[in-house]
């Protein structure tokens, strides 16, 4: 193994091992770890078909104590049973995700990149149906693996804005559809209105409710949230939307510094009384954004970095995440080195 730290970025390359288990007869299998990054399938396996794919994201870190450790893993076990619930797919026991995440972490604990280099140990769990069927039906079977990627700090040389463009042409979720659960087809949903985007040299597009089209939801690859000029944290509330961690933990560090924090809905005219706007995800803890398209209307920050206050809730997350602020609320799960 021979990794440039310095130069990583966020894209798959094989590790060690990933973690494999297998569900059927109203059971999932004991984990497996592999070296094997291929899958064999038939080609009438239910998850090319009819779609039953669902994901999770989350991270490890290598801490200022020399220590690994995962990032709120809990949540992302409760949120994949969610996920699993809407689309009749098994649910995986919540204490059973953890020990799986740590095993796999563990194995490949080589992999995490050190303290200081602001890189992470990326995992990705996926479940899909795979037993063969054409008529529409959930899968009897299933499979869910846990790969882990690292990857490098997301922003080299800085935390910059970026633009984003509001879609009115398209809609990520439909109404009282799929868009609260972390689904496959999602994404894909997204991908259109995100290339129209970026040829607008805009990196991410933001999506409004689908029911009117007045109510900010979430932007195509992650939450949106706001500091008002007063001072508030304010994120969208919709059925629609993916409840992400990052934005619940961003949420609650809000509270731990005193600010006030509303979760509601937010018109898109709002947008003009922000003095900072941002989408969060795992991938990039903050992606502050500089000026919003919507039409012919422009909503601009003025800014040339991140924001002061978005700038402080990064600070104080990623400093959780290494280990440099104490963790009040329990979030970090330790990995044995073997």
């Amino acid at each position: 193994m021979n990794i440039d730290w310095e130069k990583l970025g966020f894209q798959f390359m094989p590790t060690k091992s990933n973690i494999r288990f297998h569900y059927a007869d109203g059971a999932w299998s004991e984990g497996t770890l592999t070296s094997d990054y291929q899958i064999s399938m038939s080609v009438a396996a239910n998850v090319f078909h009819y779609g039953q794919a669902i994901f999770e994201g989350l991270k490890a870190f290598r801490c200022k104590d020399g220590k690994v450790r995962i990032f709120r893993p809990q949540a992302n076990a409760k949120r994949l049973n969610s996920s699993a619930r809407q689309l009749l797919m098994p649910e995986f026991p919540e204490e059973k995700f953890v020990e799986a995440v740590r095993t796999v972490v563990a194995d490949n604990i080589d992999y995490v990149p050190p303290y200081g280099s602001g890189g992470s140990l990326y995992i990705r769990p996926v479940m899909f149906g795979s037993s063969s069927q054409i008529g529409v039906n959930a899968s009897f079977e299933y499979e869910f693996i846990i790969l882990v990627v690292p990857v490098g700090a997301y922003y080299k040389g800085g935390i910059k804005p970026v633009d984003s463009m509001v879609s009115r042409d398209f809609d990520r979720a439909a109404p009282h559809g799929t868009g609260h659960i972390k689904a496959a087809g999602n994404y894909a949903a997204s991908l259109l209105s995100s290339k129209i985007a970026k040829e607008r040299h805009c990196p991410v597009a933001l999506f409004l409710d689908p029911g009117s089209h007045t109510y900010i939801d979430e932007f195509s690859t992650s939450n949106f949230l706001a500091i008002s000029k007063d001072g508030k944290y304010v994120t969208s509330l919709s059925d629609s939307i993916l409840p992400s961690i990052t934005n619940d933990s961003l949420l609650t560090i809000a509270r731990d510094l005193g600010m006030a924090v509303e979760r509601r809905k937010i018109r898109v005219e709002e947008l003009a009384d922000f003095a900072e706007v941002a989408a969060c995800g795992t991938a990039v803890v903050i992606t502050p954004v500089g000026r919003i398209f919507d039409g012919d209307k422009v909503y601009d920050y003025h800014l040339t970095e991140i924001g002061p206050v978005l700038h402080k809730l990064y600070q104080r997350m990623t400093g959780i995440q290494y280990g440099e602020y104490p963790d009040t609320h329990n979030w970090l799960v330790e990995v044995p080195e073997q």
